[in-house]
């Protein structure tokens, strides 16, 4: 197939500080004169920001890491992954056309994506939302037909379900990935014949659907506001030189007590590290039960009401710099971003639930 780029194409490329960060930091894990092993997450990050790959950013990436241009081309070119057209703003959809899901229905949901979307593959819908492709073999065969929408599979799909989760989405939520049918994952559709003894123990959806329903984010894409283990392969102390070249997101506000809350907020000196606000107290309707995030013990839950912090929507609210001083104050280096501590405490913060936090309330966590 014939791989163009897009006629319509923006004068500049440039990453945002957050994603030159992470970038520059991709860059050194390749010795010295070998930084173009680095152009396919460079590409692929460039995509993620823009949502699809222009000349300006292709060659912002080659000038980047010293290559010629067409050497970077053919690497766009080359690769199916990587969108050199607009996609939609909401979603794109690569729907499998190979053997298992054509016998299945496949050709049903290319019908759905002509009416709903844009009657040719990689033409934008008429509010610019969606934009849809026909894909080679995504090897989800025992769950055909099949679908990726944004980062996940959605599974065991029908003309008339695929067409809801196009409505679900336009109306501004995301859909749960996984198996449609009600499939726990890829067992047979009777039921399962075997390992029976670990249907009672496992999590609502299969792990990669757990992850993407507790996350909440299957289709958005990456934007540089997660706090990413940026040089983890360089062993520097913290302030090197290294790990300088990577700049920290700003910080976001930290979060003010509800009206009539009980506690006032403190904050500390700025610095590299940067204690965040903290309550003199509990507020009026009591602490929130911070066990429920997956790594936060009775111990590390008294730990960190000792420092002023009993609410979700505290840890929710805390930046990169904020994360390195409790760090240093739990004596613990990296829990907090390796368990995911404020993403999980986002969650929570807006009522809904992860799966380890369903467990807690069941009772199978102590």
């Amino acid at each position: 197939m014939l791989r163009r780029l897009h006629p319509e194409q923006p004068d500049t490329f440039a990453f945002t500080p957050a994603n030159q960060a992470w970038a520059d930091a991709q860059i050194t894990k390749y010795p010295e004169g070998r930084q173009a092993s680095a152009i396919i997450p460079l590409l692929w990050r460039a995509q993620e920001q823009e949502g699809w790959l222009t000349r300006a950013a292709i060659e912002h990436v080659a000038d980047r890491l010293g290559m010629a241009h067409i050497r970077a081309l053919e690497v766009a070119t080359f690769y199916f992954m990587f969108q050199l057209q607009p996609v939609g703003s909401v979603a794109h959809f690569q729907i499998c056309g190979t053997t298992s899901c054509m016998i299945c229905g496949a050709e049903d949901l290319i019908a759905v994506c002509r009416e709903k979307i844009a009657p040719n593959p990689h033409e934008l819908s008429a509010d610019g939302k969606f934009s849809w492709e026909e894909v080679e073999c995504l090897g989800a065969c025992s769950n055909a037909p099949m679908a990726q929408i944004g980062k996940d599979y959605y599974e065991d799909l029908t003309a008339e379900g695929f067409a809801g989760i196009i409505d679900t989405l336009a109306e501004g939520r995301v859909p749960v990935a996984g198996p449609q049918n009600g499939r726990y994952a890829a067992e047979p559709l009777s039921g399962l014949t075997s390992l029976e003894e670990f249907e009672s123990g496992r999590t609502q959806y299969n792990a990669s659907a757990q992850r993407a329903a507790d996350l909440g984010d299957t289709i958005k894409r990456i934007d540089g506001a997660e706090v990413p283990l940026l040089t983890p392969w360089l062993s520097e102390p913290k302030g090197s030189a290294a790990t300088k070249t990577a700049a920290k997101p700003a910080a976001k506000p930290a979060a003010k007590p509800a009206d009539g809350a009980a506690g006032t907020e403190t904050t500390a000196d700025q610095g590299p590290a940067r204690k965040p606000a903290a309550l003199s107290e509990p507020r009026a309707g009591g602490a929130d039960d911070l066990k429920k995030i997956k790594g936060v013990g009775p111990k590390l839950e008294g730990v960190l009401n000792g420092l002023g912090y009993y609410h979700f929507d505290q840890i929710a609210q805390w930046s990169e710099a904020e994360v390195s001083w409790v760090d240093d104050a739990l004596s613990f280096k990296g829990r907090i971003t390796r368990d995911e501590w404020v993403s999980q405490a986002r969650l929570l913060a807006d009522g809904q639930e992860t799966a380890f936090s369903r467990r807690v309330k069941k009772g199978d966590v102590y």
